[in-house]
């Protein structure tokens, strides 16, 4: 699945990921996809690296606040 993502690089982002039985979303930028990880940055200058394997879906993030 490499470079599954790539069309979502540099996005806001909104995943569902999967841990063991429980789901949590994260928010944030998608930076890089890699052969079995996307990295992304949560938060100010927090970057991640989530394996692919627990991605269940992917989408923009419609919360991001545009500036005026």
């Amino acid at each position: 699945m490499e470079n599954a993502y790539k069309a979502w690089v540099g996005q806001s982002v909104l995943l569902q990921v999967a841990l063991g039985d429980i789901k949590v979303p994260l928010r944030g930028t998608l930076l890089k996809d890699g052969s079995e990880t996307i990295r992304m940055r949560i938060g100010e200058g927090w970057d991640v690296d989530i394996y692919k394997s627990m991605i269940m879906t992917v989408e923009h993030d419609s919360m991001v606040l545009l500036s005026a």
